[in-house]
């Protein structure tokens, strides 16, 4: 298969990957939110199993260092469709997210 597939292939993946774990991020909110705070927990871990898996890999998505197999392309984006702006703020953006989700779920447990 060539290259060009084969990247294809990997940024499909690492693009679902990402859309879930956004999906997990914000379904953190909505979970503590209607109390339902086990979920809401279920949710962070997932999140936290993947923050594990980043800084076990030196920040890096696993996934990265596959799709560079396939190409010399080294901007934000060229493992992943999403915008460049997007893959290069990623963890700035998300992470505060993630930090935010967990304190509001914390929030919501206390005052439960």
């Amino acid at each position: 298969m060539p290259g060009n597939q084969q990247l294809h292939r990997v940024k499909l993946l690492h693009t679902s990957a990402w859309a879930f774990f956004v999906c997990c991020i914000v379904a953190i909110y909505l979970a503590a939110w209607q109390g339902a705070l086990g979920l809401a927990s279920i949710y962070i871990a997932i999140v936290a199993f993947e923050v594990g898996v980043l800084a076990f890999n030196a920040w890096r998505c696993p996934l990265t260092a596959v799709a560079a197999q396939y190409t010399d392309d080294r901007a934000p984006n060229f493992d992943i469709y999403l915008p460049r702006w997007l893959a290069q703020y990623n963890k700035e953006i998300f992470g505060p997210l993630y930090v935010l989700g967990v304190l509001f779920t914390l929030y919501r447990w206390r005052t439960a």
